[in-house]
């Protein structure tokens, strides 16, 4: 009789376990069938040229991948193709030519544009006399500029350095730790007596990165939702006050402190800025007027505006004799 009634228990418990285990396993994916069809773009695997032909990066965030190639559609298809340091670029062949880097954002590193026609392509044969090096990362902040520029110095060595400071989001960039599909960044606050600290290294994994690298995350939308409420609670996006004059004067401090010039160009015209620019007398010019797509697409310059950039940056170099290779050390 006993072993009748334990038999039974066991059934009944079995069978509980099962119907529960059955309405759970209908429960997760109903909810999987639903976040599918209503397509969080918070929980989206991302097409942009970082999540294309990028990749982790303790100490910056993100970073191009070395030798990586992808088509990249934006306002247009374009395609990229990155170097051995990771730029996208021809290969750099160190020469007896001085040389002039270009850092900043996707501005430099040619969102809508092929490779030949930005402006740095397009000044090479304007400033022949020099070796022209674009290390632009798309998505970076003056401050992820300032660390990259650091870490290649000794790769490089450039006579001059030219900051490319993108109006439209540069400030937004420097003021938090995270950006672009919830891209985790490193990022400056500022102390009491006005010094610069600098935070968040190692940089935290990213959602995206979790979804490009985990194939339960990239194939399971229920496994990106766990990763994205990870994410969030573990690391939440903070804000700092705006960094931007202090990180410019911190990149011009380096600079000249290697022997070089910094020269700056304005996507457009920034009073603060360019009040601080004037200040601490560093050459710089805007490209107010450039042509851009729309800006939907991010208003990325045009091959008309790369052009119009290309003129005002080599009228500048010209102007502060930065320009002539006899006037920098090589």
């Amino acid at each position: 009789m006993k072993q009748s009634i334990t038999r039974e228990r066991v059934r009944q418990t079995l069978r509980s376990t099962c119907v529960t285990l059955l309405i759970t396993l209908a429960t997760l994916a109903a909810i999987e069938i639903i976040l599918r069809i209503v397509d969080l773009r918070i929980l989206r695997e991302g097409a942009s040229e970082r999540s294309l032909t990028y990749r982790y990066d303790a100490e910056l965030g993100w970073a191009p991948i070395p030798n990586s190639s992808s088509v990249v559609t934006n306002a247009r298809t374009i395609h990229a193709q990155h170097n051995s340091l990771g730029f996208r670029d021809i290969e750099y062949e160190r020469d007896a030519r001085p040389t002039i880097l270009f850092v900043g954002d996707s501005f430099v590193w040619g969102v809508d544009a092929e490779a030949d026609e930005r402006f740095t392509d397009l000044l090479r044969s304007r400033l022949s006399g020099f070796t022209i090096v674009n290390a632009g990362v798309s998505g970076y902040g003056t401050d992820q500029e300032y660390l990259l520029l650091r870490r290649i110095w000794a790769t490089i060595q450039p006579a001059v350095v030219v900051l490319i400071f993108c109006t439209d989001n540069d400030r937004l960039d420097n003021g938090t730790n995270v950006r672009y599909d919830g891209y985790q960044k490193p990022y400056f606050a500022t102390a009491a007596d006005g010094a610069l600290v600098l935070r968040g290294q190692p940089v935290p994994t990213s959602r995206q990165l979790y979804i490009k690298q985990n194939w339960l995350v990239r194939h399971l939308w229920l496994a990106r939702a766990a990763a994205f409420a990870y994410v969030e609670i573990r690391h939440p996006q903070l804000y700092v006050p705006d960094p931007t004059e202090r990180i410019v004067s911190k990149m011009h401090e380096f600079v000249e402190a290697h022997g070089a010039r910094l020269v700056v160009g304005l996507q457009t015209s920034d009073d603060k800025l360019i009040q601080h620019l004037q200040a601490e007398r560093i050459p710089f010019v805007t490209f107010d007027g450039a042509e851009t797509y729309s800006p939907l697409y991010g208003g990325h310059w045009t091959p008309a505006g790369q052009k119009l950039v290309a003129e005002r940056l080599s009228g500048l170099l010209s102007e502060t004799h930065v320009g002539k290779a006899d006037n920098v050390s090589r």
